[in-house]
């Protein structure tokens, strides 16, 4: 997990057992860059969502694949820096939401 700043931290892909460790460090909103079955072996976003949104974690899936980032997307994440809430971001490798965040804080 890289922290980005004191409210955005970024990581590679998560599991469902990863979901209480982000309640612990506080966050209320988990947000997937991530398309499903990108590759084999990783959980689907509705299998993450469901076990974050019964920790009171809200979810929010804003999916593309790499070099395809659109305006629209990095608007909906600057969106949800703007609530002033703990955000934790995920994709195959944390790249993504790096770039997504640096695009949305510009």
């Amino acid at each position: 997990m890289k922290l980005l700043d004191q409210q955005t931290s970024v990581s590679g892909q998560i599991t469902v057992a990863d979901i209480d460790q982000l309640v612990e460090l506080g966050v209320e909103i988990l947000v997937c860059n991530r398309p499903d079955n990108e590759a084999k072996g990783q959980p689907l976003y509705s299998d993450i969502a469901s076990v974050a949104l019964n920790k009171a974690i809200e979810v929010v899936n804003i999916p593309f694949s790499a070099g395809q980032m659109t305006p629209e997307q990095v608007e909906e994440f600057a969106a949800l820096l703007k609530q002033g809430k703990r955000i934790h971001a995920y994709c195959r490798t944390g790249n993504r939401c790096t770039q997504i965040w640096t695009a949305a804080t510009q």
